[in-house]
């Protein structure tokens, strides 16, 4: 099964829908830009390089795709070759810092511990432009949209980890789990392979000295915010340094 078959191409059409709805909200920040010089973009976590097919549409777009895990990058690889403007890389510590003037990372936090997503914070920062722009995209997990998520997983897989009853309820309460399973996506590569247990607000901590939060917005329909959406955006810039951090520089 391909990713696209879990995504895209889901049986599900609500779940079709909201996964084409994820590419419409990070690509709107591009159109929105008006460019008009060449913008590099990097897709950090790119899957199997959907959002980066659907730059094509968008000139003066340079994309790099990240994608460390072997098997999705080899998706990415077949579904974007023949486009020019991309460039894949598998290893960003080979990457020139501060050459990005944005980063995508979509669907991506939710399934990385909180080591993991430290670095990954880390390394957005370093990449990105001193003026850069980063979208973050992850589900929201709690309270009413929790419950009727977790509805719906138990319908497909009652009695898994994230359709089980008891773990639906605390997240529904705003207290997710906090023991959630890790598996290896690749050989050395920690993840989380399920969505529940994972809390936005504890994202939002984790940028604090690193990004700074300019915009937060709920999709699909932003009017109604946490109460009833299934997607949280951050649109953030490099935090400014603070004194002590800059006097620690020094020294």
């Amino acid at each position: 099964m391909s990713y696209a078959d879990i995504t895209i191409r889901d049986p599900n059409p609500i779940k079709r829908w909201m996964q084409h709805r994820r590419f419409t909200d990070a690509l709107a920040v591009l159109k929105a830009a008006e460019l008009s010089v060449r913008t590099r973009v990097l897709d950090f976590g790119a899957g199997d390089g959907e959002l980066v097919r659907q730059m094509a549409l968008i000139p003066l777009i340079e994309a790099f795709v990240y994608e460390p895990a072997p098997s999705l990058m080899a998706e990415a690889r077949v579904k974007l070759a023949g486009l020019e403007f991309v460039m894949f890389t598998d290893n960003l510590d080979s990457v020139d810092s501060e050459i990005f003037d944005y980063v995508f990372c979509l669907e991506v936090f939710e399934h990385l511990p909180e080591k993991e997503s430290l670095e990954a914070l880390d390394q957005i920062h370093r990449l990105l432009k001193p003026d850069g722009i980063a979208v973050i995209g992850v589900p929201h997990e709690l309270f009413l949209p929790a419950m009727i998520k977790g509805i719906f997983r138990m319908s497909r897989r009652y009695g898994h980890f994230d359709a089980r009853p008891s773990n639906i309820f605390w997240a529904v309460l705003g207290r997710p789990p906090l023991q959630r399973p890790v598996a290896e996506i690749c050989a050395g590569l920690p993840y989380h392979p399920h969505h529940l247990g994972f809390d936005y607000r504890a994202l939002e901590r984790l940028l604090q000295g690193r990004l700074r939060v300019e915009r937060k917005w709920f999709s699909p329909l932003r009017i109604l915010g946490a109460a009833l959406n299934s997607e949280v955006y951050f649109l953030l810039r490099k935090a400014k340094p603070t004194f002590a951090s800059e006097a620690s520089a020094r020294h």
